[in-house]
């Protein structure tokens, strides 16, 4: 048989690929549409508004628009680098994301492996519960409740410290305790909730592993240890590079709610600085700028380390 009708009956490659291609498409089609709703979210309410992102580049004046607002180039963002409050800004935004990296990131971990080790059922469901429950609260019921409790007039923390024989403490206007207050709140809040990855991630080991290690010998501790992490081993990586990508993102209304001009120097970060520029005084340019500068510092953090992660040898997020 000639070579170019068995290539015929064969196909070319590229023709093989598209159909191989197509059956795929169809065979998952349904997977497909379930991600329409998805797609359609992050090109309204992300992409979209990443064109508005010319004005940091703008003197933008609303009256004008944005054809109409001046070109300045790199000016707002020379602004920013030279503002005298600028390095205390970034220095506190830095400090709390150090605080969020080294107190709340392993306490899920943590909270998940005690849960595992629970095993009758109703307590373990009771206790998932009762973690999980503060999520499901907005800062400001959290901020409050912690405001009733640390309050110097009748707060019960203060109560308890003159009960034992110490002086009351002002949490709530204190520099010193600021710090402190922001990550116990945000454990107590997201602590639980973050749990349930890891609980998945560990639900999914093969309990054969845990067979064979106690006949080896092993006790809870090292099955923990030697079975357990590092199951969940790269699930834990994922998610610490993409907390790596908040670095700069803190959140605006847990920090605000918290602050006051008596904790400003500790307080004020990038996200309530970008408050007070853009709605406040009106800097609309100003303010899209620090937000660029922001995302870039994420963007670039989540890149770094991902690269880490996978010459360490895990998988990444892409």
């Amino acid at each position: 048989m000639p070579q170019a009708t068995i290539q015929q009956q064969q196909g070319t490659p590229g023709l093989r690929r598209s159909s191989e291609l197509k059956r795929r498409l169809w065979r998952n089609k349904w997977l497909y549409v379930m991600t329409v709703p998805g797609i359609i979210y992050f090109i309204i309410f992300k992409y979209v508004p990443m064109l508005g992102l010319v004005i940091a580049f703008e003197d933008y004046k609303p009256h004008w628009g944005i054809r109409g607002s001046e070109w300045v180039g790199f000016k707002h963002f020379h602004r920013l680098f030279t503002e005298p409050d600028f390095l205390n800004i970034l220095t506190n935004t830095l400090l709390l994301f150090g605080m969020n990296l080294l107190f709340y990131f392993p306490i899920p971990i943590i909270l998940a492996l005690m849960l595992n080790e629970v095993r009758i059922s109703f307590f373990k469901r009771f206790f998932q519960t009762l973690v999980y429950l503060p999520h499901f609260m907005s800062w400001v019921i959290i901020v409050s409740i912690s405001f009733v409790m640390l309050t110097m007039d009748g707060g019960i923390v203060n109560e308890m410290l003159v009960y034992f024989g110490m002086e009351k403490i002002n949490f709530l206007l204190s520099m010193e305790w600021f710090r402190p207050t922001y990550i116990i709140q945000v454990i107590w809040r997201e602590a639980g909730w973050g749990t349930i990855i890891y609980l998945a991630a560990i639900a999914s080991v093969d309990p054969q592993l845990y067979e064979a290690a106690r006949m080896d010998g092993a006790g809870r501790a090292r099955q923990v240890w030697h079975i357990t992490l590092p199951a969940i081993r790269s699930v834990i990586i994922i998610l610490l590079i993409l907390k790596i990508g908040d670095v700069l993102e803190l959140g605006f209304e847990h920090v605000y709610l918290l602050l006051n001009a008596m904790n400003r120097d500790v307080a004020e970060i990038i996200d309530t600085y970008v408050y007070t520029a853009a709605l406040q005084q009106g800097q609309f340019s100003y303010s899209t700028a620090i937000g660029f500068f922001k995302s870039l510092v994420g963007l670039v953090m989540v890149m770094l380390a991902n690269k880490l992660a996978k010459k360490m040898g895990e998988e990444g997020v892409y």
